[in-house]
């Protein structure tokens, strides 16, 4: 099969209806607007006008505090290090931050790596991480194995 002999979907090749067109075509002189009115006029855009109404979004109180500056970082344990290796047989001598977002095993989106002192380590690693906690690095380095923050 060619791409040439598929057969279209009776709606992909569905026409547009052609709106203020005459009246046969079932949308001619108001095109389906109505009549008159601010609605009926092209060019206006009321979303949250409630007709001089103090709008909802303005009633309700704001609450709370978001940080423009705040950092987004996730957790990585030694527990998901050993069934990271495991599963995606990656090799424990070293492991990139950079390796482990490329293999979607973490989002990017949601911020850099923390290690945390968190299980045990099976096997001596070295790793190269943007943040770790004090006690984490001293538990690996203890193992033998060598971590390097890219940021801190």
């Amino acid at each position: 099969m060619k791409i040439n002999e598929l057969k279209s979907v009776k709606t992909s090749n569905k026409k547009n209806k052609r709106r203020g067109r005459g009246s046969g075509s079932g949308l001619g002189k108001t095109a389906g607007r109505g009549v008159k009115g601010q609605k009926s006029r092209s060019g206006v855009s009321i979303n949250g006008f409630e007709g001089g109404q103090m709008p909802l979004y303005r009633r309700l109180p704001k609450r709370g505090f978001k940080n423009p500056f705040k950092l987004k970082i996730q957790n990585i344990s030694f527990t998901m290090i050993n069934s990271i290796i495991k599963k995606y047989n990656l090799n424990p001598n070293e492991i990139k931050e950079e390796e482990l977002f490329n293999k979607k095993i973490f989002k990017r989106s949601k911020g850099g790596l923390k290690l945390l002192n968190v299980g045990d380590l099976e096997k001596t690693t070295n790793l190269e991480i943007s943040y770790a906690s004090k006690k984490a690095i001293a538990v690996l380095e203890k193992l033998g194995g060598k971590i390097k923050l890219t940021k801190k």
